[in-house]
């Protein structure tokens, strides 16, 4: 059997954005311009990009029994995801995410982790048989680290290429490092990682040798505009951003992501997984939304 579908393990939240004129001040109620509902999560975002180019993509993660969670199942069964194996949680909401943006475009950001984080290593265990069916693995810190390496155990088990997207920002065991085929930090995360300075990019490939030495084989820097930086025991090689006009970077690292994982999974060799990736992400920071800015292959083409 040939293997190259894609299982995403990780978050998913409920974006509920509202845009106003200044951030109130602590004590101060004001009015809002608007407020808008995203489906988000890094792992939904990643899952959702796989599948809209075309991967057999497998969503595992943890929901609350409610509102939320029906209302994101229902977009990502929509984008082609096979959700079967989606665990509920009696007890806890669905992930969520409040975010403030004011006239300038900063944005003041809370998550209500929830459901995210009762994911377990039991709850992986008892879906070890996925991990035979797909050839890349992928997953992301908004689940707990027992779970992040209980996947990275059984993704080595099964052969599959294991991604590890470190965000957002933690320190992690060496041996959950010492497992990962790919890691894929932007520069902030790099630093803790590393536990080194990051400002050039003689200190990025000091801090990635760092990584390598721990047992990574392959970091991939993800460097915003500039493109992203892949650094293994072989090769240093930098592969430019397109040049585009953005719209709104929100998601612009999990269509990095995603679209890797997406590669990967049809047998391209790394420096073309991440030229693809450059593409896509740079593709989907032209249009509004994390999910919904995603392109689907002929949109890709006709660029």
């Amino acid at each position: 059997m040939v293997r190259d579908g894609v299982l995403v393990i990780g978050s998913a939240n409920m974006d509920l954005v509202v845009f106003v004129e200044k951030f109130p001040q602590p004590g101060e109620t004001i009015f809002g311009k608007k407020i808008e509902m995203f489906p988000g999560g890094k792992g939904a975002n990643q899952a959702v990009c796989c599948a809209k180019l075309g991967a057999k993509t497998f969503f595992v993660g943890k929901m609350g029994n409610d509102d939320f969670r029906k209302r994101l199942t229902s977009n990502m069964e929509n984008e082609g995801v096979i959700i079967d194996h989606l665990f509920i949680d009696e007890n806890e909401s669905t992930g969520t995410a409040l975010i403030t943006v004011d006239g300038k475009g900063e944005n003041e950001i809370v998550v209500i982790s929830g459901s995210n984080m009762k994911l377990s290593q039991e709850d992986i265990k008892s879906k070890k048989e996925i991990f035979k069916n797909v050839k890349v693995v992928i997953t992301q810190l908004e689940i707990p680290t027992e779970a992040v390496l209980e996947t990275a155990k059984a993704a080595n088990e099964n052969g599959n290429i294991f991604i590890l997207n470190p965000a957002p920002a933690q320190e992690l065991p060496e041996k959950l490092l010492s497992m990962v085929d790919y890691l894929t930090p932007n520069e902030t995360e790099l630093e803790l990682l590393s536990g080194l300075c990051v400002k050039d990019l003689k200190s990025i490939e000091l801090a990635s040798e760092v990584l390598l030495k721990k047992g990574v084989k392959n970091v991939i820097v993800t460097l915003g505009e500039k493109g992203a930086y892949l650094i293994n025991k072989k090769r240093k090689e930098i592969f430019p951003a397109n040049k585009v006009n953005v719209i709104d970077s929100t998601g612009a690292g999990d269509a990095f992501n995603g679209a890797l994982a997406f590669a990967l999974s049809k047998g391209e060799e790394p420096g073309k997984a991440i030229k693809f990736a450059n593409s896509v992400a740079s593709y989907s920071v032209t249009k509004m939304g994390a999910q919904s800015s995603i392109p689907v292959p002929d949109e890709l083409t006709a660029k």
